[in-house]
């Protein structure tokens, strides 16, 4: 019995004689080893969110015709009809705002994965 009047101590066998070793994906990569882009599991090509990203910066294209679209009836006119340019023009240069902040955004947050791999490991990709 131990003299203060408690169990006494007993070893942790199993953490003695299988240590934990690091957990982390590059933990197993043999020095020198490249990963490859798109079977890396750190890459952020296979997150859905960095295409969504890609995606709308795409759709920015459809802003961008709206807001030259507008332009070009503010400047040389629209035939017989009412004179609608400005208002062409603020939703062109909305649609190209969203999208492209939205598309940024969206890539900077699928690629989070490969910061945290960067920065804990030094690696370059």
């Amino acid at each position: 019995m131990s003299g203060h009047g408690g169990p006494a101590p007993v070893a942790d066998i199993s953490a003695e004689s299988f240590p934990e070793y690091g957990t982390s994906i590059q933990d197993g990569y043999v020095d020198g080893y490249e990963p490859v882009s798109l079977a890396a599991p750190h890459s952020s090509l296979v997150k859905h969110i960095t295409w969504v990203g890609m995606a709308l910066i795409l759709a920015s294209l459809a802003g961008f015709g709206t807001l030259i679209y507008g332009a070009a009836t503010s400047i040389w006119g629209h035939g017989a009809s009412t004179d609608i340019s400005q208002t062409v023009l603020i939703v062109g240069a909305v649609l190209t705002a969203v999208t492209l902040i939205g598309g940024f955004l969206t890539i900077r947050a699928g690629r989070s994965g490969y910061r945290d791999y960067r920065k804990a490991t030094g690696r370059r990709n």
